[in-house]
């Protein structure tokens, strides 16, 4: 005599014990997430993902050429004035007390401020779900950006060569000074504000992940509501 075989589970899934349902077969899509045939769950795939933030990184370190015109355009100017003396020429600022060069920093300090906030806002709108790529290429193309910008306003300016600029000036006439970043963590402005902006906005207006667990029962009544199929009869 040979011992019955278990039968099977029933068709609708659900368990005769008491512990609950069966749970789906390995490869089957979990019950309440979108099921991508691609093997992909929850939006698009890593690719996608590198692929639109290579897209925005490309997007961030192109606008830094607008900022190196407008630190161009908008810092103010340093006077330097050259003098010749025994046939070799100097250069000295003609405002020592003036505040034109912290002008220029502060001025690319603002701008890039400015930029960095703008880039991240318009990031976090374009792309409402972020994720790790986007948020990396942001401060990797904001960076890149800020050294731009700062090679397109030096190229603008003023010639680099003082002494060149003073002969043809002329001796005792006040020329304009090159453009000069002289506080070097100037160029970290516009990444960290561009994520400070992106993930500020994230954190409060970003999709939220469902809860997976159901909310604890407080009362009886509901206890007594709750089963693993369902609303249970009183």
């Amino acid at each position: 005599m040979t011992a019955p075989l278990t039968p099977p589970p029933p068709s609708n899934g659900h368990s005769s014990y008491p512990d609950g349902p069966v749970p789906p077969p390995a490869g089957d899509p979990v019950p309440g997430t979108a099921y991508d045939p691609d093997g992909e769950q929850d939006g698009p795939g890593m690719l996608t993902e590198v692929r639109q933030a290579v897209v925005a990184g490309v997007a961030v370190v192109l606008s830094g050429a607008l900022l190196g015109v407008l630190w161009w355009r908008l810092a103010p100017t340093l006077p330097l004035v050259g003098d010749e003396s025994g046939g070799n020429w100097v250069v000295y600022v003609k405002d020592s007390e003036g505040e034109q060069a912290i002008g220029v920093d502060a001025t690319f300090i603002l701008l890039a401020l400015a930029f960095g906030a703008l880039c991240g806002a318009v990031v976090f709108l374009l792309r409402r779900r972020g994720g790790v790529p986007l948020v990396v290429s942001l401060g990797v193309g904001g960076l890149l950006a800020s050294l731009l910008a700062w090679r397109v306003g030096v190229w603008l300016g003023p010639t680099q060569d003082l002494i060149a600029h003073a002969r043809q000036a002329g001796k005792g006439v006040t020329f304009a000074a090159p453009l000069k970043l002289r506080a070097k963590g100037a160029l970290l402005v516009w990444p960290v504000a561009a994520l400070l902006v992106h993930l500020g906005l994230t954190g409060l207006f970003g999709p939220r992940d469902p809860d997976p667990f159901p909310p604890y029962p407080t009362t009886l009544d509901e206890a007594r509501g709750q089963g693993p199929y369902g609303d249970t009869p009183a």
